[in-house]
């Protein structure tokens, strides 16, 4: 007689003794049938000593324990393919780096190196294959682990912020897309509220506060987005850095005679630039769709607080929004640069302020210039008969 059989014989004496439940039978036999290590001395003692409610707790256990089982073994499968994963990773990133050494060593002897005319054309075409190769290995870096810059090692330490899976990374883009959309209405119904409402000082504090942890959250966002595949350059990406020194610089701004001069003309264009942040966002949300629709942008492009290339074609309407709000920010650095000179004035904010103001200008109003200049000169035929 077989081990199995012998648990099986046992279990049906001793519930037959009891009360027929060939169910609980039927379970207990399979139950057991999984535990086929235990002596069968030990089986007989214990299946003698139940009672049919300790039967059914015994098999309850039972079950229990084989999912436990289950889990363990599933959960130990899993640690060996995360350990597989990881050193993929490790080979992927180090293949990589050889790589970009090799295409930087390359591009280095091509910028020193003299040629005629036809070398010239070769190396020109050698240098854009270079740049695709480039691009080609970012794309694959934005699914691998990688040391943080600078900014992000300094707020959130060396902690790896890569999303190895689409659905991951599209699910936080969208989530960092909502939160810009939701603050810039607080923001804008918070301006309106300490300009036309509650002229407090308080209030003040509070809402220079928000721009203070709305601008720091929006670069560490930025700076984990980049680190997944977001292509955020040049200008865009220090422009928020801007902005939350500048609104820190106001939040330490005391009360006083200089700050009440300048107080209701920062409010106002605080209102105007959360309008015209809601508006980018809404027509830039459109534009992205269609364009990802026809695979002429990458699906973790963001919408920006400026103007770039690709909104050439369908949004040009908020140019003049975006001269408007940048030539705004020039007349907050005149008045500010006009308070300082003042003889009343002793805060040092006052001349910080304009100073950033300005800098803030001539970034954002150059930035947008060099895009529209580049795009009359890609299209000029274009632009005259749109003229």
């Amino acid at each position: 007689m077989s081990h199995i059989e012998y648990v099986w014989d046992a279990l049906d004496r001793r519930v037959r003794q009891c009360v027929p439940v060939p169910a609980i039978i039927h379970q207990l036999h399979t139950a057991i049938g999984e535990w086929d290590n235990i002596p069968q001395a030990t089986i007989n003692s214990l299946i003698n000593s139940m009672r049919i409610s300790q039967m059914t707790d015994f098999l309850m256990n039972c079950n229990s324990l084989s999912r436990i089982f289950e889990i363990v073994e599933t959960h130990k499968v899993y640690r060996q393919k995360l350990d597989e994963l990881t050193n993929l990773q490790a080979t992927c990133s180090s293949a990589i780096s050889k790589q970009r050494k090799g295409l930087k060593d390359l591009g280095h002897s091509l910028c020193t190196k003299t040629s005629d005319e036809k070398e010239t054309e070769l190396i020109k075409d050698i240098q854009m294959q270079i740049k695709d190769k480039e691009n080609f290995f970012f794309d694959m870096e934005a699914y691998l682990p990688k040391k943080n810059g600078l900014y992000l090692n300094l707020v959130l330490g060396n902690v790896n912020v890569t999303l190895l899976s689409n659905q991951a990374k599209f699910a936080y883009k969208d989530e960092y897309e909502k939160f810009k959309l939701f603050m810039t209405i607080i923001l804008m119904f918070g301006a309106i509220t300490c300009l036309f409402l509650l002229n407090y000082r308080v209030t003040d504090e509070i809402f220079n506060f928000l721009l203070v942890w709305y601008y720091c959250t929006l670069t560490i966002r930025e700076s984990i987005l980049m680190s997944n595949g977001s292509r955020i350059k040049g200008w865009w990406v220090s422009h928020h850095y801007v902005s939350t020194f500048l609104s820190g610089v106001m939040l330490t701004w005391p009360e006083g005679s200089m700050y009440q001069m300048f107080r209701s003309q920062f409010l106002a264009f605080s209102i105007y630039q959360s309008f015209v942040h809601f508006l980018q966002y809404y027509y830039q949300s459109g534009c992205l769709y269609r364009l990802r629709a026809l695979g002429e942008r990458n699906q973790l492009d963001l919408t920006v607080e400026g103007f770039q290339s690709w909104m050439w074609r369908g949004l040009t309407f908020l140019l003049p929004f975006l001269f408007f709000g940048h030539f705004w920010q020039l007349y907050n650095a005149m008045t500010l640069f006009r308070l300082a000179g003042h003889e009343d004035c002793k805060e040092w904010q006052v001349f910080m302020l304009a100073l950033t103001f300005l800098v803030l200008f001539l970034g954002n109003f150059l930035t947008t210039l060099k895009v529209v200049h580049q795009k009359i000169q890609e299209n000029p035929e274009k632009v005259q008969k749109q003229e």
